[in-house]
């Protein structure tokens, strides 16, 4: 991973300092609340439901046990002891106090995190694989082209002040667990050698309109990576709506114009850039390449007999483990262990400080210090020696992080929602807490098998319920939480993405579990012998689903089912 400089401390410990200023400037009546939020914004602070909330970016989920420690010890100290992972590789303080942000900055600056670029209507935090480097599949590791990216973006002034946010990923795998479909703009690797080579997307997104990236240039060279961003900026910054906050994202000015017509613009663009002075060099990549520091992979070593330290019901609990928890990895006698922050008593991605310092502890052991934060709020160990791998499930188990539900309905992915966010129409963490507890039996989920289930609160979509096999939308009737259910998402993870649509009317908040449930007793009713629940949707149909999930509100008589669809409204 990356490791910051002299340099980069500075900066950080600077802006920390000018936040604190700007902070008392507007406490002193000498700067607007109006001027100050462009300012917070663009260091992570938001102001929330109940307390201001500070987002801290992991650039591309790439972390180390000092960074790790610093999060507790910050979320400790200045907010309530734990902090929130989001779908963007993010880590969020939902109750700390405006004086204390530059406190935490100030300390997270030491350890080379910040909160720069994580909110507000700039090129926010770059995103990628958490198995970027490590997967077997990977074509090139995108780690030191998405580095770049974030030293030329950051403080960059044409960046600043678009005219909504900006969302960048890069992966280096056919697969994608980096979500580019959904990003403002997004580079795969197409081909690694003689020179690595990136397909682009852009106009990806969810929210209100959600759409998938169409391709606007398949092939593009990495030495073109940030004159070409920069190409694709001057034309949304130039043409983004601003005057419509529901139309400023750079998807609908693509959907506007047409890709053609938006890829012939770039173009013109790139003509006047491309050959200026930030045309990536060998030696400029070369310099990003020397700043990463990896594991030593010369020590990996395997065990054939794993399952000869344990016995009976343990060894079986084990091996389940092993089954959804132990990633596949590229190099010999390593494995990537994913440690999820799912169970019922938690809201799913939420540590404890504590669990951080438990979890920094566990990869200074089993890990060489380095841990990755992954797009479905959980943290992964990509370092783990096989021969490890017993000792690393008792330690797991010890501090109850040993939950065996990757890729099963207890892997969940939900927002905040109603109980932090501002912006929410509907609470989030109750639903996924109804929902988990009623599938808390490891055999009852392995009974359902693969199943990725995602939550919203609003349509900001920061659960990515589009992309879920089963998604949750919390929207508004008339000052009351109501929850659209979608069937038919994909992320991208093992098959193409695709988009989930509604299923019949929204369910009230006490309605919305069962409604899940009967769906998901639908498809274990129908199922075919091995086949999937996203299968067994496209085999049946959405409207078998939809019948289902309706019949729970004929047992409950109340006003609020008879709303139409037509009262539900565009929100959704």
């Amino acid at each position: 991973m990356y490791q910051p400089n002299t340099f980069d401390t500075a900066r950080l410990k600077e802006r920390a300092s000018q936040l604190a200023g700007q902070i008392q400037r507007n406490q002193q009546g000498l700067l607007s609340d109006d001027n100050l939020k462009p300012l917070r914004l663009q260091n992570g602070l938001y102001i929330q439901r109940h307390a201001p909330m500070l987002r801290i970016a992991i650039a591309y989920g790439m972390l180390n046990s000092q960074q790790l420690r610093g999060l507790g010890e910050v979320a400790r100290k200045y907010d309530r002891g734990y902090g929130h992972l989001t779908t963007r590789q993010n880590m969020q303080l939902n109750w700390i106090s405006l004086d204390d942000t530059p406190k935490a900055l100030a300390d997270l600056a030491e350890v080379g995190l910040h909160g720069i670029q994580s909110s507000g209507n700039c090129l926010r935090n770059i995103t990628s694989d958490a198995l970027a480097g490590i997967a077997p599949e990977e074509i090139l590791d995108p780690r030191p082209y998405a580095e770049l990216l974030r030293q030329w973006s950051t403080f960059h002034p044409e960046l600043c002040f678009l005219p909504r946010k900006f969302k960048v990923a890069l992966t280096g795998t056919p697969e994608d667990r980096a979500l580019v479909q959904v990003h403002d703009l997004a580079f795969e690797v197409v081909e690694a050698h003689p020179e690595a080579v990136f397909r682009v997307r852009v106009g990806g997104g969810l929210g209100r309109t959600p759409i998938l990236g169409p391709v606007l240039k398949e092939r593009l060279g990495w030495q073109d990576l940030l004159t070409y961003t920069h190409a694709v900026m001057r034309v949304y910054n130039e043409l983004g709506r601003r005057d419509n906050l529901t139309k400023a994202r750079i998807k609908i000015l693509v959907r506007a114009v047409g890709i053609e017509a938006f890829s012939a613009m770039v173009e013109d663009e790139w003509s006047r850039l491309r050959h200026g002075v930030h045309k990536l060099t060998q030696a400029e990549l070369h310099r990003v390449k020397e700043a990463f520091i990896e594991p030593d992979w010369t020590r990996g070593q395997t065990l054939p007999n794993l399952y000869e330290q344990f016995a009976g019901d343990a060894r079986d609990q084990f091996n389940h483990w092993l089954k959804r928890n132990r990633l596949a990895h590229r190099q010999t006698g390593y494995a990537a262990v994913l440690i999820p922050l799912k169970d019922t008593k938690r809201a799913p991605g939420d540590a404890t400080s504590d669990e951080m310092d438990q979890i920094a502890a566990i990869a200074d052991k089993f890990s060489q210090g380095y841990i990755r934060v992954s797009h479905t709020q959980d943290f992964i160990l990509p370092a783990v020696i096989e021969s490890d791998l017993p000792a690393l499930y008792q330690a797991l188990k010890a501090i109850h992080l040993h939950h065996a539900v990757g890729g099963l309905i207890g892997a969940m992915v939900a927002c905040p929602g109603g109980d932090f966010c501002a912006l929410a129409n509907a609470r989030s963490i109750p639903v996924a807490e109804d929902i988990a507890s009623r599938y808390t039996s490891l055999d009852a989920q392995e009974n359902i098998g693969p199943l990725d289930l995602r939550i919203s609160g609003c349509m900001n979509s920061c659960g990515h319920h589009h992309v879920g096999h089963i998604g949750i939308l919390g929207v508004d009737k008339d000052g009351a939480a109501f929850y659209q259910l979608l069937l038919g998402g994909h992320s991208g993870h093992g098959a193409p993405a695709a988009l989930g649509t509604i299923i019949g009317r929204a369910f009230a908040e006490d309605e919305i579990a069962d409604a899940v449930e009967e769906v998901i007793d639908t498809y274990l009713e129908h199922r075919h012998a091995g086949e999937t629940f996203r299968e067994a949707v496209s085999r049946l149909g959405k409207d078998v689903f939809a019948t289902a999930a309706d019949t729970i509100r004929k047992s409950v008589s109340r006003v609020d089912t008879e709303t139409s669809d037509a009262e539900l409204g565009a929100s959704a």
